[in-house]
């Protein structure tokens, strides 16, 4: 079977321990250097009326995949989950920079 980063997106990811739905998939960690994907990225919950503020992103090795289907990602993580912020970059800083030069 081939997938495509690009088919990640549409696909919801559940662990199989504790039955929690996470999320669909925002991203896909890759290590250049060997040329392997590492992790693949969910967004978090969002906090006060799914409008503003997000929990942060859960972080998921693709050790801990069991099966990637059609629609859906079976994920297997006993424990806590590994859980990271998104680098944010504010949209303004390239007027800035280009008034500067």
């Amino acid at each position: 079977m081939e997938c495509r980063i690009e088919d990640f997106r549409y696909k919801e990811v559940v662990n199989v321990c504790d039955g929690q739905r996470l999320g669909y998939v925002c991203d896909v960690l890759i290590d250049i250097m060997k040329g392997s994907v590492v992790a693949i990225l969910v967004p978090g919950r969002c906090k006060f009326l799914d409008l503003f503020w997000r929990e942060d992103d859960y972080i998921l090795p693709w050790d801990c995949i069991n099966r990637i289907g059609g629609d859906i990602i079976l994920v297997e993580i006993p424990g806590e989950y590994r859980r990271g912020k998104r680098e944010k970059s504010p949209w303004f800083t390239w007027q800035f920079d280009e008034k500067r030069k």
